[in-house]
C-alpha cells in the first residue's frame, strides 16, 4: 500500500437529514401571512422526508438513470412504453402521497391550493424533473370539468393519493396522472400555426370522438395516462382528451419517436410523438381550444414561480452549509465580510419569491373574490417572468461560493450543479419572457388593475421612501397600458413592488429594508454581493440558516 500522503480535513459535510421546513423561516412566514390558522404539520412531515439522505440517494440516482425509450418489445410489436430506473417511480409515490397533483382539488379543501403550493416548494428542493407530470396533473384536471362524462370517471384517480405508474385501462387503476400536448415543430409558443388535425369519429358516452392524425414536439411524460391536446377540427384549434389506454384495454395510437436529449431535468422523459388515427374526445367547446389550454397554463406558469423559488432556497442552504464548515485565511467563509454580502444578497432575493410566488398560490384559493381575480391574471405573468428570470443568475452566484467543490457532479454539493443545469427550463417552459411580457399587457386590459395593485401595495405605504416613489408611479404607468417594447420593464418592476410590499408584513426590518435599498433605490451593483456597508448582512444571514 502507498504511504498516506496527507488528511484530509477543511471539507465540509453534506447538508443531508434535516428538515426542510422546519428550517425555511421565509416559507414558514409567508404561509403565516396569506392563511394564519394553516395546518403546517403535513408540510413539517414532508420537510422531513424531503432533507433525508435516503431520499437524496434517490433524487441522484433518477437523475444519473435516465429515461429510456422502448418502441418494440422483444417479439416485434409496437408498446411505445418508458422505463424508469425505481428511484424515480420513488419520487413519484412520494409526491403523489403528498397530494401535490390533485389534492387541491378534493373536496372541502381549505387553502388547499397555498399549502400545495408550499409541498412543491419542498419536494422542488429534493428532486425538480418529477415534478413535470405532477404539475400537469395539477393543471389539467380542472379542465376536466368541461367534459361532465369524462371528469367523472377520472377525477377520483387524478385525486388519489397512490401512485400506480402500469400503463393500463384508467378503471383498473387505483392512480391517475395527466400531461398536455400543445407545442409543434413548426409553431413553439405560436400554437395557433398547430397543424395536428382531428376529425369527427362518432359519439359515446364520453362525448363527440375524433381521429388525430399529426405530431407534438415537446411531450413531456408520455408515461402518463391521459393527455390534453390541441389539434385542428372544422371549428379552429380545439382542445381533446387523449388517453394512452382506450376503454377497451388497447394502445391508443400514440407513437413515442425519441426522447429529448436535455440540458437538466434528466429525471423525466419530455419525448417527440406522432399521433396516426389516435382516438380522442371533445373537451369544452370545439374551436375554442386555446382558452381552454392557457386556463391550464396559468397553473402550470405558478408552478414556475414555486419551482424556481425552491431551487433558490436549496441553493441559498447549501451555499450556507458550505460556507459555515469550509475555512479559507485563518476564518469560516461565512464570517468573511465579502461572502457575508453575497449570502444576505442572495437570502433577500430567495425570500422575495417566496413571498410573491406564495401570494400568487394564495389567489387560488379566493377565486370568487374580485380583486383576487385580478391579482391572478397580473401576477401569474409577472411571476413566472421574474423569479424565473433570476434564477440562474441566482444558481451561478451560489455555485461560486463552494467554488470548485460545486461544479463537480458527486456528492452532497454536487446537487449544486443540478440546480444550475435545471434553472433554465422554468424560465422556458410555458412560455419564455417575451410570452409573459405579453401575457401582463393582456391581463392590464381585463380589468382595473391600476386600482387592485395599488390596493395591494396600499399596506406597505410610509414605510420606505423608494417604495412609496415606485408605488406612486406604477399604477399610473398600468393605466398608460404599456407598449410591448415597454412590457419587459413593467413585469420586473411590478414584480419587485409587490415583492417589496410583502416583504413589509412578513419579514424582520432588516430584509425589508436591505431588499429596498438594493432592489429599488439604487444601492446595488449588478451582481449579487453588491449591498450598500450599512446594511445588516448578519441579521439577514441569521434569518436564512437551515438547520
Amino acid at each position: 500500500m502507498a504511504a498516506a500522503t496527507h488528511e484530509v480535513f477543511n471539507q465540509p459535510k453534506p447538508l443531508v437529514d434535516v428538515n426542510l421546513f422546519d428550517g425555511n423561516q421565509a416559507l414558514q412566514a409567508a404561509l403565516k401571512f396569506n392563511a394564519p390558522s394553516l395546518n403546517t404539520a403535513p408540510l413539517q412531515a414532508l420537510g422531513a422526508v424531503v432533507g433525508s439522505g435516503e431520499m437524496q440517494v434517490h433524487a441522484r440516482l433518477a437523475n444519473v438513470h435516465t429515461p429510456l425509450l422502448k418502441t418494440h418489445n422483444r417479439f416485434g410489436e409496437r408498446i411505445d412504453q418508458v422505463e424508469f430506473h425505481p428511484s424515480y417511480h420513488a419520487l413519484m409515490a412520494l409526491a403523489v402521497g403528498a397530494g401535490l397533483h390533485g389534492a387541491a382539488w378534493g373536496e372541502g379543501a381549505t387553502n388547499a391550493h397555498l399549502q400545495r403550493a408550499a409541498g412543491f416548494m419542498l419536494f422542488t428542493e429534493l428532486e425538480p424533473s418529477v415534478l413535470c407530470p405532477i404539475s400537469m396533473s395539477y393543471a389539467v384536471a380542472p379542465a376536466l370539468r368541461d367534459n361532465a362524462a369524462i371528469h367523472q370517471d377520472w377525477s377520483p384517480g387524478l385525486t388519489s393519493r397512490v401512485y400506480d405508474p402500469v400503463l393500463k385501462v384508467w378503471r383498473d387503476k387505483a392512480g391517475l396522472t395527466m400531461g398536455m400536448g400543445m407545442t409543434e415543430k413548426q409553431g413553439g409558443s405560436d400554437v395557433r400555426a398547430n397543424t395536428t388535425h382531428a376529425e369527427p369519429a362518432g359519439r359515446d358516452a364520453w362525448g363527440q370522438r375524433y381521429a388525430v392524425t399529426g405530431h407534438k414536439w415537446f411531450f413531456s411524460a408520455p408515461m402518463c395516462d391521459a393527455f390534453l391536446i390541441l389539434a385542428q377540427t372544422a371549428s379552429g384549434l380545439s382542445c381533446l382528451f387523449l388517453p394512452r389506454v382506450l376503454p377497451d384495454g388497447t394502445l391508443n395510437a400514440l407513437y413515442i419517436q425519441r426522447l429529448k436529449d436535455k440540458l437538466g431535468n434528466k429525471a423525466n422523459a419530455s419525448s417527440e410523438v406522432e399521433f396516426v388515427g389516435a382516438t380522442a374526445w371533445l373537451v369544452g367547446e370545439e374551436g375554442r381550444g386555446i382558452p381552454q389550454i392557457l386556463a391550464m397554463g396559468t397553473m402550470t406558469r405558478l408552478d414556475c414561480a414555486l419551482g424556481t423559488s425552491g431551487l433558490m432556497r436549496q441553493a441559498l442552504s447549501i451555499a450556507l452549509n458550505h460556507t459555515r464548515q469550509r475555512k479559507a485565511f485563518g476564518k469560516a467563509l461565512i464570517d468573511q465580510p465579502l461572502m457575508q454580502n453575497v449570502l444576505a444578497d442572495l437570502a433577500l432575493e430567495s425570500e422575495a419569491s417566496t413571498a410573491l410566488a406564495l401570494r400568487l398560490a394564495h389567489s387560488f384559493d379566493r377565486i370568487d373574490d374580485p380583486h383576487e381575480q385580478v391579482m391572478t391574471r397580473l401576477l401569474t405573468p409577472v411571476a413566472k417572468f421574474w423569479i424565473c428570470k433570476r434564477g440562474s443568475h441566482f444558481a451561478q452566484e451560489a455555485m461560486e461560493c463552494l467554488g470548485g467543490n460545486g461544479y463537480v457532479e458527486e456528492g452532497g454539493e454536487g446537487v449544486m450543479a443540478r440546480i444550475y443545469r435545471e434553472m433554465p427550463l422554468n424560465s422556458i417552459w410555458e412560455g419564455a419572457g417575451n410570452i409573459m411580457a405579453l401575457d401582463l399587457l393582456r391581463a392590464l386590459r381585463k380589468a382595473d388593475t391600476a386600482a387592485a395593485l395599488a390596493h395591494e401595495l396600499a399596506p406597505a405605504r410610509g414605510m420606505h421612501r423608494a417604495l412609496d416613489h415606485l408605488a406612486e408611479r406604477l399604477p399610473l404607468r398600468v393605466e398608460a397600458m404599456a407598449t410591448e417594447m415597454e412590457a419587459r420593464r413593467l413585469a420586473q418592476d411590478v414584480a419587485l413592488a409587490v415583492q417589496a410590499a410583502l416583504l413589509a408584513q412578513t419579514a424582520p426590518a432588516a430584509v425589508f429594508s436591505a431588499f429596498c435599498d438594493s432592489r429599488l433605490d439604487g444601492q446595488w451593483g449588478h451582481s449579487f454581493g453588491s449591498l450598500g456597508a450599512s446594511v445588516d448582512v448578519g441579521a439577514i444571514i441569521e434569518r436564512a440558516l437551515p438547520h
